[in-house]
């Protein structure tokens, strides 16, 4: 699942004062030096499992800190952002034309 905003997990990692290693530690990571690189910019992307106890941990809709991806039948990558009205929205960018 790529990071929607890693601004906005920094925000709540202070705001809920919580460190690099507790939030590790509740996530299930060994180290806690990957929160620190998500919250640099350095990984874009969690796997899923971790990425919904983070939110959960947090007290927020897995939607609020990430996007997901899906592989659409053509075998692209598609993100679903959702909406206040709780309907997905997907990009789908299979109809864009290749420059030559």
């Amino acid at each position: 699942m790529k990071v929607r905003d890693r601004k906005k997990l920094q925000r709540l990692m202070i705001v809920q004062d919580v460190s690099h290693r507790e939030l590790a530690e509740a996530v299930g990571w060994k180290s806690h030096s990957y929160v620190g690189r998500i919250c640099r910019g350095q990984i874009t992307n969690v796997q899923p499992e971790p990425a919904l106890r983070m939110a959960k941990f947090f007290g927020v809709g897995v939607e609020d800190l990430f996007l997901t991806e899906v592989d659409n039948e053509h075998g692209r990558s598609v993100k679903q952002n959702h909406h206040a009205h709780g309907a997905p929205a997907v990009r789908d960018h299979s109809s864009r034309k290749a420059s030559t």
